[in-house]
């Protein structure tokens, strides 16, 4: 699936422009080492960190995307950066597992 497909079907909010990439998968964490050591290209990440640490390691393992649950907003700075290396931000009322669900019920896993 695509990133600029993934707003419409799964309802999520862009918090910036959207970058077009492959999602190839789904990531959840909200811990910077486990994305090191555990995320593989192209995922979509899922998680409640909203810092510029978590932009700087989507990059360094080249994050498909990044979805905010549980209502959680980048700040201005964060989405700048995010810009700057072509990684598009979304935010959803769902948490984790519930968003995990309606993803895989999309054919993402």
């Amino acid at each position: 699936m695509k990133v600029s497909e993934l707003s419409e079907k799964a309802g999520l909010t862009p918090f910036n422009e959207i970058h077009e990439k492959d999602i190839e998968g789904v990531f959840i964490s909200d811990m910077v080492s486990d994305i090191v050591a555990g995320a593989p290209a192209g995922s979509l990440l899922l998680t409640i960190q909203t810092h510029k640490n978590l932009i700087a390691t989507a990059n360094l393992v080249d994050t498909a995307a990044i979805v905010y649950v549980r209502e959680k907003t980048p700040a201005d700075d964060v989405i700048e950066l995010a810009n700057r290396v072509k990684i598009t931000l979304f935010g959803t009322d769902l948490d984790s597992w519930k968003l995990a669900i309606k993803l895989h019920e999309l054919g993402l896993e």
